[in-house]
């Protein structure tokens, strides 16, 4: 039958659904229990190609385990936890244009549908129904789905009570202020998942330098802001946004000069805040006002590049130490009309010059006495709109700070280098009143509900990460892990290090109440650490009463029959089921969750179970391109796999997602690509359906050398699949079972008689071990036909292994000389443009094998090959044909494997290419001569036996 995708892949969904085919229970007869999770979607919205893959990798590990004889468990749950979806629902409710949008032309809701997702979970149930559990389904996935749950249901919450009941015993939360992302819209802490732009930012502690003003006779303290405290004493001037809205506030019992929004920032960081007037920026332009540290009065220049909703919206300049501030003060000099246009006499700014600060040490002396000014003129930078002048500045600043030593009114500090004595010099400023602080954040935030997002100093519960005996626990969990690919383990480590309190806890969301303060909902990321282990149980926890899932039924659980007074019967059963699953092998994850909830994950893990139940691996997943472009929801950027699947089947798209890329790599679907890959698996099918028409005699007949040969290379694809399998390298493993042996087999169908017996049985054994491999990527079209050649679908008979027999590494060199010689003769053609009547092969005399020995046995030592084929009397005589070919033998041997070398010792040439000479003539239309260049039959009528060189023959074409 023709290759109908959709026809095949509807009926084996059907069949597995039937039968419960991946459905995982305890069995003491299988070889290994393995676990295998992903990250459970967040149904915010539809699923797209991107989640496709994400899903799609972990099941192909998860069947390649059970053709290996595993019981797998592979689950998916729901995690509606936060206010994401909440939020989408609201903008829904209000009509919002571009919610609309999306959801009817993106992911086809209909008029009639949008009613039924006007509730947080009618969204959520709607999303996991349509969308990501149909397209699961569609695409093949293993899972079994009798374990799903979403994290607002009830016994889950049990569940996560426990959990933070148990933290807290151990005194892993605590409560206080600490900087957090806040929602200004809803007023609330978020968290990577809650955000929609700048879910990367990162904090940045200010120093805020107290610069005061003189206004109306009253002092006002005007804060700036700086990452580079130490620069104080080069301050020459100051910075403001003349248009921008600015206040005159009362902060902590001072009066303070600040941007409007930076009043705003100041009192969500835990700050006594009035404003007590609104003001234009314009109106601290031209005044002067007094650096805390030396006395000096420095000048306020207008500046529109200032941006007042950064920070304190007031700058000061170091026009010695920042190319940004040096350009600007000489384009502020070029502009005499500006500034007389706001009352300052151009001559006060022409005369401001800049002020070294400190020396670098440095070899080449880059940078001159004002070190921002050799960095302009060096780049050739000419205004503030050159590109080069943020990389200018962040040289300087690196430079500096490594390599910068303090000059002499520094007192104390003097002759230090910045990155030593940095945070000391802001500590005693500090002390003495001259700075003070502010957070930031490294780029802008904005929440998923369109709320601006700011540093915020809360009083809530922290999950205490900082903790070194828990840093020290994490590490040790990460030290254990397989870690895919390897140098991930060091970003756990990094991420272990630099974390500190995390903010658990959100005012309102869908999720687990805290269970000693249910007014607070457990924030997304917290909630999402150990639900592994619920997978475990959660379909044997319907049958209990929820209000029997108890701290004690839990402790009973995880912790056995002595950590409780009364054990939980039921619980002790289901310990037995936990124990069997738990740990998890492998955690197939985001890139980017590396900062986040995987190291959470590890955290939780060491804190709460035993080192025998700790994480075994985790294996890390690169993002979505779509055509070249990120993939984007919110901005209907996608492909839906229902889309993919109608057009191309779940298989294509299954084997482009699996074998574009390796899964820590990125991705790019690209709709040309996937249509060949279904052009390249419907030949596949061809040929498969070819062999099962006609798949040759059932008992192994007589095989000739090429026979033997593909065997061979079989068993090296097996060999190979297996490895990267093992490694996770869907990519590689692949490539090996699908496109790479696919050259082989095309080299074989060149070479040989497709009718004989042993070619047939041939092609049937290489087909069934093919099917196999590939069944993990393309299970309905090689359940199908390993169903039709055998009997039974792939995925229940074993991932084959090599058959030693076939094993022949001398077949394998001989093929490839076979292939060397045919590649050689094409060339010559190509070249001459002739058509031979008679080719003649000439094979190198003894002598040159005798040399080739010593290559072998002496390596790229041209002088230590000589010294030993010199000892032979008989190729002493030869003088300098010897010399050539020892050159020649060792520029062509060198970096071959020695093994591979010593191989070729074994191979009979002039055998080789007599057996080959059957082949040869069909390939070339020609007759094939084949001679030994020191044969008495010898027959060189062009003189070309003599350029014969082992393994390298001659070629004559007549």
């Amino acid at each position: 039958m023709d290759y109908d995708p959709q026809e095949i892949e509807a009926r084996w969904r059907e069949r597995w659904a039937e039968n419960g085919r991946y459905e995982a229970d305890p069995d003491a007869d299988a070889d290994d229990a393995t676990f295998i999770t992903v990250p459970y979607p967040y149904p915010s919205g539809g699923m797209h190609i991107g989640h496709a893959r994400t899903y799609t990798v972990p099941d192909v590990y998860a069947r390649y385990r059970r053709q290996q004889g595993d019981n797998v468990l592979f689950p998916i749950g729901w995690h509606v936890t936060g206010t994401p979806i909440i939020g989408a629902v609201e903008r829904l409710k209000k009509g919002e244009e571009k919610q609309l949008s999306v959801l009817q032309d993106t992911y086809n809701v209909t008029d009639s549908e949008l009613s039924e997702l006007e509730t947080p979970m009618g969204w959520a149930r709607y999303f996991i129904e349509e969308h990501y559990k149909q397209g699961m389904q569609s695409l093949g996935l293993s899972v079994d789905w009798r374990r799903e749950f979403t994290t607002n249901d009830e016994r889950y919450s049990k569940f996560i009570e426990w959990q933070y009941w148990t933290l807290r015993d151990r005194n892993r939360l605590e409560k206080g202020l600490h900087p957090v992302k806040f929602c200004t819209n809803e007023e609330q802490p978020v968290t990577t998942h809650d955000i929609l732009e700048g879910e990367n930012a990162e904090f940045q502690e200010y120093t805020l330098v107290r610069f005061g003003w003189e206004r109306d006779g009253e002092e006002v303290v005007v804060p700036m802001a700086t990452l580079r405290p130490e620069t104080v004493h080069g301050v020459t001037n100051a910075y403001i946004d003349p248009e921008a809205t600015y206040v005159v506030a009362d902060v902590d019992g001072e009066t303070w000069f600040v941007s409007e929004y930076a009043a705003a920032k100041l009192e969500y960081q835990a700050h006594d805040v009035e404003i007590l007037e609104t003001v234009e920026g314009a109106e601290l332009v031209g005044a002067s006002v007094a650096n805390p540290v030396t006395g000096d009065d420095v000048l306020v220049l207008p500046a529109s590049f200032v941006d007042a909703d950064n920070a304190t919206g007031v700058v000061m300049s170091v026009p010695a130490h920042s190319p940004d501030d040096y350009v600007a003060l000489q384009e502020a000099k070029a502009d005499s009309d500006y500034l007389e246009s706001f009352g300052i006499d151009p001559a006060d700014v022409e005369a401001i010059e800049p002020i070294p600060i400190l020396d670098i040490d440095s070899e080449n002396d880059e940078y001159g006495a004002i070190p921002a000014k050799s960095a302009v003129e060096n780049r050739g930078i000419e205004s503030s709109d050159d590109p080069e002048l943020e990389k200018a500045t962040k040289d300087l600043y690196n430079k500096e700070f490594h390599a910068g030593r303090l000059k002499e009114f520094y007192g104390d500090y003097a002759g230090g280098l910045v990155e030593e004595v940095r945070d000391d010099y802001k500590a005693d400023g500090i002390d003495a009143g001259q700075f003070g602080v502010m957070q930031e954040f490294s780029e802008e935030v904005i929440c998923r509900c369109g709320g601006d997002v700011v540093v915020a100093e809360q009083d809530t519960w922290f999950l205490s990460y900082e903790d070194e005996d828990w840093k020290q626990t994490a590490h040790d969990v990460a030290d254990g892990l397989d870690a895919i690919p390897s140098n991930t383990r060091d970003e756990y480590h990094h991420t272990i290090d630099w974390l500190n309190g995390w903010p658990c806890i959100r005012n309102y969301g869908l999720g687990t109440r805290l269970p000693w303060d249910d007014q607070f909902v457990i924030e997304p990321l917290s909630d999402s650490t150990i639900y592994m282990a619920y997978y475990t149980i959660a379909h044997r926890l319907q049958d209990i009463p929820v209000e029997e899932l108890t701290r004690e039924f839990f402790d009973t659980l995880f912790y056995g029959a002595d950590a409780v007074d009364e054990p939980h019967e039921r619980a002790l059963e289901l310990r037995e089921e936990w124990n069997y699953w738990y740990p998890v092998d492998y955690r197939f994850s985001a890139n980017d969750l590396i900062t986040n909830h995987l190291t959470f994950y590890q955290f939780h893990h060491g804190e709460l179970f035993d080192t025998a139940n700790w994480p075994q691996g985790i294996v890390i997943m690169g993002m979505g391109l779509l055509e070249g472009q990120k993939m984007s929801s919110s901005k209907g950027h996608v492909v839906l796999p229902g889309e993919a699947i109608d057009k191309y089947g779940a298989d294509t798209s299954r084997f482009f997602l699996l074998n574009s890329a390796e899964p820590w790599q990125d991705f790019d679907w690209r709709d040309d690509l996937v249509g060949s890959v279904h052009d390249q698996l419907k030949r596949f099918w061809n040929r498969a359906k070819e062999i099962i028409a006609d798949p040759g005699p059932e008992d192994q007949p007589e095989l000739e050398t090429v026979d033997r040969w593909l065997l061979s290379k079989l068993n090296d694809t097996i060999r190979l699949a297996t490895e990267s399998m093992d490694e996770a390298e869907t990519r590689a493993a692949s490539q090996a079972a699908f496109y790479n042996f696919e050259e082989n087999l095309r080299w074989y169908r060149r070479r040989t008689d497709l009718d004989r017996p042993g070619a047939k049985w041939t092609l049937r054994q290489v087909l069934e071990a093919r099917l196999r491999m590939l069944a993990p990527f393309v299970p309905f079209m090689t359940n199908e036909l390993h169903e039709q050649l055998t009997g039974t679908p792939a995925e229940d008979v074993p991932w084959p292994t090599p058959d030693e027999q076939f094993d022949d590494d001398s077949v394998e060199l001989e093929e490839q000389q076979v292939e060397h010689l045919t590649e050689d003769v094409r060339d010559i053609i190509d070249v001459t443009d002739a058509d031979p009547e008679t080719i003649r092969v000439y094979v190198a005399a003894d002598w040159k094998r005798d040399v080739f020995e010593a290559v072998v046995e002496n390596g790229d030592d041209v002088g230590a090959v000589m010294g030993q084929v010199m000892q032979d009397p008989d190729l002493r005589e030869k003088g300098n044909q010897v010399n050539q070919l020892v050159q020649d033998l060792v520029d062509q041997s060198r970096g071959q494997d020695e093994d591979a070398l010593r191989a070729k010792l074994a191979l009979d040439e002039l055998a080789t290419y007599e057996r080959a000479a059957e082949f040869l003539s069909r390939e070339f239309d020609a007759s094939i001569e084949v001679y030994a260049e020191d044969g008495d039959d010898l027959v060189d009528p062009a003189d070309r036996a003599s350029k014969a060189i082992p393994f390298r023959p001659a070629i004559h074409l007549e």
